[in-house]
């Protein structure tokens, strides 16, 4: 029987370059989708909810491609690490990290993503990036697209409603396969993939406003992601033989409201469309009987090409990886109170409680959504993404006080143990904006999710110094003992 943990268990953090990196126009880089996203440090706690880029519309596209504002585009400066990254892995080497967790931007290797020759400046970057984590011992977990592409493929060819998108992907995963693929341990060619069902801008680059047909044009631009995932898997199977490549779904754990049969139906229904969808297509290679239905009933007509169901048959990925912050109710019910989630908003569940920003805690749903996973596929499973985020506040003498986070991470890996105890094959657990980062969803830096402090406000002013928080010596101390310290 196991009692805990495995010995080569991957203990690690993520970040995402859109959000951490800065540097926007330096190094060669090419303007990004998520470079567009406008935020005002000034709006109020109802505006910031009101005004986030939830939903991309036209004429904040249109401005936002000219205007040489930076400090309204918090993704246009992140934390700089495009700048400190040495330094900074340097504390995560200190923090006794296995994995650090990271995107690479598409528009610092293809500027524009039809280029005829990629950036060797943003190569260099990259390689120097991954080499420093290596010197470390730290393996990296590379994801190749976390929501952003080059703006001039939305402009030029429509992004990815167009099949020429995915063979400018495949032709930017080809490269880094070529001169990353000896530094990189493991492989996600798509960040949480059902973003383009519940987040269309961040998931698949769609403007509402500019769409006659806005949900035919998700699920085609989805059908074009899973294309191009699966001729990923192929391609880094062939260049790099025995490469794992996986793929990830953010997760809502979903309990039905009541016994009642409807409510039951509804989660089921709640779990095929929202979760098991995305992950069934690149785990089992077709798309699922269930979808036909939804499909039918909302009208969706989904074209592909001779081949396309072949190629993702014949190309599933090696490991299933999904983010997991808290957990959903169903209800066929009216009326039931709501709740926000990431990136969506969601069903409250009367029996949890809920962070500042109203995310329902949920330590036990990420056992259960383990159990469910590895049940469902057979597959070694990787926690991509999970933490707390929450307003900390730097003492005079440079400490932060965050037993709010301990006690929240702490409660969250007691139930990992528990699922590896139940017979789940875990391998990895990286948590989220483990250096604080600009949230995805606000846009803020004063929503931190890290152990690790970063002296900067939502405007982007600050010293940008980095300070460990409580959580930080908690954290290495369970990263020490295999996270059976836990106190």
């Amino acid at each position: 029987m196991r009692t805990g943990f495995p010995k080569d268990f991957l203990w690690g953090g993520a970040i995402a370059a859109s959000q951490a990196d800065g540097a926007y126009d330096q190094g060669g880089k090419g303007l990004d989708t998520q470079d567009l996203r406008y935020f005002d440090a000034a709006w109020t706690k109802e505006e910031r909810a009101m005004f986030h880029n939830r939903r991309m519309n036209d004429a904040k596209f249109q401005k936002a491609l000219t205007d040489q504002d930076t400090v309204h585009y918090p993704f246009r400066w992140g934390i700089d690490f495009y700048h400190t990254y040495k330094e900074d892995i340097r504390l995560f080497h200190e923090l006794g990290i296995k994995v650090l967790r990271t995107s690479i931007n598409w528009a610092r290797i293809y500027p524009n993503g039809d280029d005829a020759k990629p950036n060797q400046e943003g190569i260099r970057f990259y390689q120097d990036l991954f080499g420093e984590c290596k010197k470390y011992g730290i393996k990296v977990f590379a994801t190749i697209l976390h929501y952003n592409i080059p703006v001039n493929l939305v402009l030029k060819y429509g992004g990815w409603k167009s099949r020429k998108t995915i063979d400018f992907y495949v032709r930017y995963a080809a490269t880094l396969f070529e001169t990353l693929g000896d530094l990189v341990d493991y492989w996600l060619p798509f960040n949480e993939f059902n973003a383009g069902r519940f987040n269309p801008y961040n998931g698949v680059c769609l403007v509402q406003d500019q769409e006659t047909d806005y949900a035919n044009a998700i699920f085609q631009c989805l059908h074009h992601q899973f294309i191009a995932n699966a001729l990923t898997v192929k391609l880094g199977h062939e260049m790099l033989p025995g490469s794992m490549i996986g793929g990830m779904i953010a997760r809502f754990t979903t309990y039905p409201a009541t016994c009642h049969p409807d409510d039951v139906m509804q989660m089921i229904l709640d779990d095929q469309y929202s979760n098991w969808f995305y992950l069934d297509v690149m785990a089992r290679g077709a798309y699922p009987a269930y979808m036909e239905r939804y499909f039918g009933k909302e009208q969706i007509h989904i074209h592909k090409e001779p081949g396309d169901d072949e190629i993702l048959k014949e190309n599933t990925i090696d490991f299933t990886a999904f983010s997991y912050y808290f957990s959903q109710v169903s209800t066929t019910s009216q009326g039931w109170e709501k709740t926000s989630g990431n990136l969506i908003m969601a069903n409250k569940n009367p029996y949890l409680e809920s962070s500042e920003w109203g995310w329902q805690k949920d330590p036990k749903g990420l056992r259960i959504t383990l159990n469910q996973i590895y049940d469902r596929y057979q597959l070694p499973v990787f926690i991509a993404e999970n933490g707390l985020g929450a307003k900390d506040g730097l003492e005079a003498d440079g400490s932060v006080h965050d037993p709010y986070r301990i006690d929240y991470l702490k409660a969250h890996i007691e139930q990992m143990k528990e699922a590896v105890i139940d017979g789940v094959d875990l391998i990895g657990y990286t948590m989220w904006g483990f250096i604080d980062i600009v949230s995805c969803g606000p846009m803020e830096m004063s929503k931190r999710y890290g152990v690790i402090y970063v002296d900067q406000d939502d405007e982007g002013n600050g010293t940008k110094k980095r300070y460990k928080k409580d959580s930080f010596f908690w954290y290495k101390k369970c990263i020490e003992s295999n996270g059976e310290d836990l106190s």
